[in-house]
């Protein structure tokens, strides 16, 4: 992939940049591997909204990925690497041999014409794209798509660009070096994949306009601020006047900075060795 610049004819154009998507091999996707995808502008089944900022956008269809990789032992050839509206990275048409197609979340350096595998219990080559159980794969490789329960498919690591680090394995458990910083155990017959998540120029587009997030869905931001008194805490009062509380809320009045959110006595906290590494304000 690489990021395109246009020249700053408008106000617009001056900030942001596109993806050129040079790195695709087909513009049409396998249509049997196609879903259709509902809206539903952030409400849940009671027509609540649960998730804010959310509605319109562009239409798209749900591309049907292979999480689990348990064909086992069976190879596949890449055919095609495609775009993927639902996701920032590329994803990679899989043919098996016994003819069976499937999408995969393809890493950076896969190529059209490659042969992958995923197995369970045997070591395979040690190549982007093959799958197999941590405790198969040599400490300090970088893998993604991994496993947090064996058998439920790949939770952790799909973004484009991301990659951890296996660190080493003990007993019944693999450490593991996430992106976030942390460092954590998982089950070492967990599956993960081997090389890093494409498309890792994806973090540095420039969207330029508001229109352009309007076709993702995303619907304004607005500070409470800036709001009347009956929609937010921070609301109310004449011109610019500070928000006037102890400390910044929610709408709904609780804490706003500061808080820790994660449940205490969690049952993986006793997995994880060292916690993710605060974002710099």
């Amino acid at each position: 992939m690489a990021i395109k610049k246009y020249k700053p004819l408008t106000p617009a154009r001056r900030k942001s940049s596109v993806d050129d998507f040079s790195d695709l091999t087909s513009k049409k996707p396998e249509k049997k591997l196609l879903k259709s995808k509902k809206k539903t502008g952030g409400r849940n089944v009671t027509g609540r909204i649960t998730v804010r900022h959310r509605g319109g956008g562009a239409k798209q269809n749900s591309r049907i990925i292979d999480f689990k990789r348990d064909k086992f032992d069976i190879p596949a050839k890449i055919k095609t690497i495609e775009y993927d509206p639902n996701r920032n990275a590329r994803i990679a048409l899989a043919v098996y041999k016994d003819g069976e197609k499937g999408y995969i979340i393809a890493p950076k350096e896969l190529k059209v014409g490659q042969e992958i595998i995923s197995s369970k219990d045997k070591k395979i080559k040690i190549q982007a794209g093959n799958a197999m159980a941590l405790k198969n794969i040599p400490e300090g490789s970088m893998i993604y798509n991994i496993e947090l329960t064996p058998g439920k498919g790949g939770q952790l690591v799909r973004g484009s660009g991301a990659s951890a680090q296996l660190m080493a394995i003990e007993g019944k458990y693999a450490t593991i070096k996430l992106p976030s910083g942390e460092v954590r155990k998982v089950s070492k017959d967990c599956l993960a994949t081997l090389g890093s998540v494409s498309n890792p120029e994806y973090i540095t587009i420039r969207w330029g306009k508001a229109g352009r997030k309007r076709h993702k869905g995303i619907r304004p931001t607005v500070r409470g601020k800036v709001m009347n008194p009956v929609d937010h805490p921070h609301g109310g009062g004449e011109g610019r006047q500070p928000i006037g509380l102890k400390y910044p809320k929610t709408p709904w009045g609780k804490h706003a900075l500061g808080v820790k959110t994660r449940k205490s006595k969690k049952y993986s906290d006793k997995l994880i060795i060292q916690r993710r590494k605060k974002k710099k304000r």
